[in-house]
Order: structure tokens, then C-alpha cells, then sequence
């Protein structure tokens, strides 16, 4: 199991470094969302939930539900502790409708997490600037989507190994008890059924028939 683990650890290392190298070499900024794209794009792939790919749809669709919800927020909700309310309320629930339309074939925690994810990689950037929302959602987005493909790509790499040790770890056989510590079991004594079985009394004329009878 550990081999497998370390196995699963090593190939999500590579995605998340692989994230930054590219980004480096591009020109593009992913460092600061590496690891959490890297993570989220893994977790999906990785939870033995539904398909993998069933699992990407409910992300992708809290992910958009995610960012709908600044564009709400910031074109209709004003910049105080009640707008924020509403618009974190207007994502929950579009989220649970997705859940619910789909008759839970996507599950509600994917599309959490989808809008979770892309809320925990812009909250920092709309605070600096909302009216820029369209050009920074948008830089967020894509930088965030790349890091959770390489790290779903990762996770589907790895899933099948870490799938097979799970299984062999929950499907160990236990030992067999030792030949000489078998017991045989008490052998339970008949009961009667009914009273008229225990009383096998015979009686040799009729007169003491009708006495135990009117008894």
C-alpha cells in the first residue's frame, strides 16, 4: 500500500512542478494557483465516486457556476457583507440545482468543489479590482483550468494503481481458525409442544376419565 501511495504522490509531484515550469516557459503566471489546481484536478480524478470523467463534468460546471457568480456579484450586489451573502447563496444553489436536474447522475460535492476552486484562486484578485472582473476572471480561469487538467491527467494516471491496492487491501482474506480449536455445538434438548405430549397418563376405566377431566 505504501508503494503505491509514494507511486500516486511522486506522479501528482510531477504535474504540480510541471505546472510551474510551463508557466515559467510560457510567460504565464500559474505559480500561485499550481498546487491548488494540481490538487483539485487529482482529487477528481482520484475519488472513487462516479467516472472520472462524470467527475470532471460536475467540476467544470461548479467552475463556471463559480465564476457566473462573481459577474453576479459584481454587476448587480453591492460591495458589502450583504451582497456577498447573497452572491455565495446564488452559487450554493446553483450548484445544488445542478445536483438536483441531473437526479444526482453528477454529484453535488463535484460542483462544490468546482466553484469552490475557482473562488479560492480569485477571491484575492476581484478584492484588488473588481471593475476588471472580464480580463481577470478571465486570466484565472484559464491559468486554473490548465493546472487541473494536468492534475486530473495525473490523477487518472495514478488512479488505477491506487484503485488496485485499495481493493486488495479490503479484499484480504483472514486467517483460517486452527483444525483444533473447533467446537461442537451443545445439542439443545426437544420441547414439548404442548402440555398434552408430557402427559402420557393412561387411564383404565372411564369413571377415572371423567374425574381428571372435570379436574
Amino acid at each position: 500500500m505504501r508503494r503505491q501511495t509514494l507511486y500516486a504522490g511522486a506522479v501528482l509531484a510531477l504535474a504540480a512542478m510541471g505546472a510551474v515550469m510551463a508557466g515559467s516557459a510560457l510567460g504565464l503566471e500559474l505559480e500561485s494557483v499550481a498546487l491548488l489546481g494540481a490538487a483539485m484536478g487529482a482529487v477528481v480524478a482520484l475519488v472513487p465516486d462516479r467516472t472520472p470523467t462524470t467527475q470532471l463534468a460536475g467540476f467544470a460546471a461548479g467552475f463556471v457556476i463559480g465564476w457566473s457568480g462573481y459577474i453576479f456579484r459584481a454587476q448587480f450586489m453591492p460591495d458589502t457583507t450583504a451582497g456577498r451573502a447573497v452572491a455565495v447563496g446564488f452559487v450554493v444553489m446553483a450548484c445544488v440545482a445542478v445536483a438536483f436536474l441531473t437526479n444526482d447522475r453528477i454529484t453535488l460535492w463535484t460542483v462544490i468543489l468546482g466553484a469552490g476552486a475557482f473562488a479560492g484562486a480569485y477571491e484575492f484578485a476581484y478584492n484588488q479590482a473588481p471593475p476588471e472582473i472580464l480580463s481577470t476572471s478571465v486570466s484565472t480561469a484559464t491559468t486554473m483550468a490548465f493546472n487541473v487538467a494536468l492534475g486530473f491527467l495525473a490523477g487518472v494516471v495514478a488512479g488505477p494503481v491506487v484503485a488496485g491496492a485499495q481493493g486488495m487491501r479490503r479484499g484480504r482474506p483472514t486467517p483460517d481458525a486452527p483444525e483444533g480449536d473447533h467446537v461442537d455445538a451443545p445439542v439443545e434438548a426437544p420441547v414439548a409442544t404442548s402440555a398434552a405430549a408430557t402427559d402420557e397418563r393412561e387411564f383404565t376405566t372411564l369413571s377415572e376419565f371423567m374425574k381428571e377431566t372435570v379436574r
